[in-house]
């Protein structure tokens, strides 16, 4: 079954256009011009990837990533947001309103396919990923889901990813260079200021657990998860 796209862009030139390279690359495109059209067709079938606009009539991209990052049924939908906005700080609050990738305008269809391709890689590897427990935190594999004890962490795709990574190398000290190797994928040009972004996000979900003390700074090297306090 082909994989569905919902692209979310009030401009209609721009869907079209950006439709036709998802036909090309053997993807099934859905389109919506604002978030009450995005809405309905969430409902009639979860898509497997969200391309979002920043710029909404009535709710913006930013406040929608936000609301579905919240909501059971598309928490765990990939998100990358269309920007004209290529500013450092506007990237960083996309990132941080829980998108996984971005990709600026004007764009080709060969980056735009590239970057749905690797998201879409990343996701299918969280598949096949195991459970794994360290300390008091548990990744359920099978659902996908994180829990400290027994309750359930809601976690986004990217901090999914990056949690799972961290709790199956405990105790060992990587990089952000090496971190976006890992779980960004070598391939993919992300900013090295995104590990920061999604390192809070992920801080700030464990916080309520008291957990948020696992993901330590090593300053000066970059980043370590541990049971151990630091």
């Amino acid at each position: 079954m082909q994989k569905r796209i919902l692209i979310v862009d009030d401009e209609p030139a721009i869907r079209e256009m950006v439709a036709y390279a998802l036909r090309k690359g053997e993807y099934e495109p859905v389109h919506a011009g604002d978030a009450r059209e995005a809405q309905t067709a969430i409902a009639e079938r979860v898509p497997d990837l969200i391309l979002l606009d920043w710029m909404l009539p009535g709710a913006s991209g930013l406040e929608l990533a936000r609301r579905w990052r919240k909501d059971e049924l598309t928490r765990d939908v990939p998100i990358i947001m269309l920007t004209a906005r290529g500013e450092e700080n506007d990237r960083v609050s996309g990132l941080e309103s829980g998108v996984d990738d971005y990709v600026v305008k004007p764009f080709s269809a060969r980056e735009l396919l590239a970057r749905i391709r690797a998201v879409m890689r990343r996701s299918r590897e969280d598949e096949d990923d195991g459970s794994v427990t360290v300390g008091g935190l548990r990744i359920d594999g099978a659902a996908h889901r994180v829990f400290a004890g027994d309750q359930s962490v809601h976690v986004g795709p990217t901090e999914y990813r990056l949690l799972h990574f961290f709790m199956t190398h405990a105790d060992r000290v990587y990089t952000r260079t090496q971190l976006l190797d890992h779980v960004w994928g070598g391939n993919v040009y992300v900013e090295e200021r995104t590990v920061d972004v999604h390192i809070r996000r992920l801080r700030k979900a464990l916080e309520p657990f008291r957990l948020d003390d696992m993901v330590q700074t090593v300053r000066g090297s970059g980043y370590r998860f541990s049971a151990a306090m630091s």
